[in-house]
Formats: structure tokens, sequence, C-alpha cells
């Protein structure tokens, strides 16, 4: 889902804060058997810790796993109360139709309150602008599905990797690399106050989306093709590949790009848009992604002559 509509998401969630919702709860009482995953970051972190066989919808941007996941589907956009609160199945020992917990990233038609006001539980959990609030989050859903060990080992290993990925690189005092992280075509990007753009921090890379940035952008400017060209970024990553089809040649095509250092020595990147857009179980493949480029310019010879 990287449309347009992906990126007017990410400046709502942008400037939300990390929910600190209680987990008081979540644990008394058997797991909840009928979960309702409104959010693709959630989707993959709930069948990755083992709680799959207590989803029984999920919202209709949630693809991965590639197998497995119900066929009942539910529109996060654009929610209704009746599409969520007869998801569940009726049993002599279950009579209510409603599930036991439902998780949303972004809060559509207030959806949460009205859930809420009918006895739903729903627990927000949005976009997260570091990696100790998306691990936060992995492990708040093994509490609150009675997964927490798995949830604990997934977080952990995530850990692990960025904490490598971040020790493997040796970027010398005046070789910073230089990034532009395009979210689509109409050069929509990030900052290193977002999420991937403190993973990509962390690695010593100067985001040029930084310096372009005011406090109405929540983190997600829009640039120009010409403050792009201008900056001349070593390193170019493309999060619009699928949605969009944008591909290296097609960058080096438009106005100006033939001269920018990342396409002249070939530093453009193609990233899955659902990978780099989501905050679960795929994060270390994320970071495995941005890490190995950002070393592979630091490397290039020709970058730096």
């Amino acid at each position: 889902m990287f449309k347009v509509t992906r990126v007017s998401l990410a400046l709502i969630v942008g400037v939300l804060a990390l929910p600190l919702a209680s987990a008081a709860g979540a644990t008394a009482g058997a797991p909840p058997s009928c979960v309702v995953s409104l959010s693709p970051t959630a989707t993959e972190t709930l069948y990755a810790i083992g709680a799959g066989h207590q989803v029984q919808a999920v919202d209709t941007d949630s693809n991965y796993p590639t197998t497995g996941l119900p066929s009942k589907r539910i529109n996060a956009l654009n929610p209704s109360v009746e599409s969520v609160i007869g998801i569940c199945k009726a049993s002599k020992g279950a009579t209510s139709t409603k599930p036991d917990l439902v998780i949303i990233s972004y809060d559509a038609n207030s959806i949460k309150e009205k859930l809420t006001a009918l006895g739903v539980r729903v627990v927000a959990q949005d976009a997260p602008s570091s990696v100790a609030g998306a691990l936060a989050q992995i492990r708040q859903l093994g509490s609150l599905t009675g997964h927490a060990a798995a949830a604990d080992a997934l977080a952990s290993s995530l850990q692990r990797t960025i904490s490598a990925d971040v020790r493997s690189v040796h970027t010398p005092a005046h070789e910073k690399v230089s990034v532009y992280y395009e979210l689509d075509p109409t050069f929509y990007s990030l900052t290193s106050t977002t999420f991937v753009g403190a993973l990509m921090k962390s690695l010593g890379v100067v985001n040029i989306a930084d310096a372009h940035a005011t406090s109405a952008d929540a983190g997600y400017p829009q640039l120009s093709a010409e403050y792009i060209v201008s900056a001349n970024p070593k390193l170019i990553f493309l999060a619009d590949t699928v949605c969009c089809h944008v591909t290296p040649a097609k960058v080096a095509a438009r106005a100006g790009f033939a001269r920018v250092s990342a396409v002249l020595n070939g530093h453009v990147v193609n990233l899955n848009d659902d990978v780099a857009s989501r905050w679960g179980p795929r994060l270390g493949l994320l970071m495995n992604q941005i890490t190995a480029a950002v070393k592979k310019v630091l490397a290039d010879p020709r970058v730096w002559k």
C-alpha cells in the first residue's frame, strides 16, 4: 500500500506519540481467541510470535506472511463498527461475536472510541520513532496474546541484528554518506526524527531531508527535484518500487539526476515498500539492506576521489 495515502498516513501517525497503554489485564484469564489486526506491522508480528491462530481478521493491506492469513478483511483506513463487531464465531462457550482484542495503527473514523464503548479492547500501536519503541510494541503484543517469551526472543534477536550492523560500519570523519530516501515519486522523504530515519542516523549518514524539514512536516517533508540534485546525495534509497514502479533507470532519467553522485556511481538502492515502511519482524532485513548499501558507498573510491 505505498500510494499517496501511505504518505498521508505517515504524516498523521508521525505526530502521534507511541502509546504507553498498560498491558494490565492482558495476561489475566485465557489469552484472546479472537484478535483483529488493523495494522500490517502488527499482523506480521502476531504471526511471527505464534499468535497467528488467534487472528480472525486483518486489514486489507496485510500481506505477510504470504500464506495463512484469514480471509476476513477490513479497510483500516475506513473501518466501520459493524465490520469489526461481528468477526468472531459464536459458540456455546462464547456467545458473543465481538473480538477479544483489536490492534490498530491509525484511528480512522474514531474506531477506537466506538469499539471501546461497546466493550471491545482496542490497543493502538502507532508508528514509533525509535528502535526501542518498535521492540516495545513487539513485546506488548506478546504480553497481550499470551506469547511473551516468543515476543521477547524476537525483539532481542532484532536488537542484536541492529547493534551488529551499527558496529560494522566505520565511517571516517571526512567521509559522510549523504542519503536521499524516497517515499514516492513526488519526492516525499523522511527525516532522522522518524523510525527509518533513526536507523540511518545510527550508521552515521547525513540525511538530506533534515536540512529541508519544518515542524509542519512531522518528519515527512516533500522535497523538490532541484533541491535533491543540488544536495547531490551519495546514496539513494527507493521505497516506492512496488507501489509506483520506480527504478534506478527511471531516477537517472529525471531532469538533472544523471549528474547526482548516487546515480553516477550506481548507488541507487531498491527497497521493498512494505519492508521499508513496517517496524515488525522484518526490521532486521531492512537494517541489513541499509547497512550494506552504506558500506558499499564507503568502500567505493569513485565516491571519494
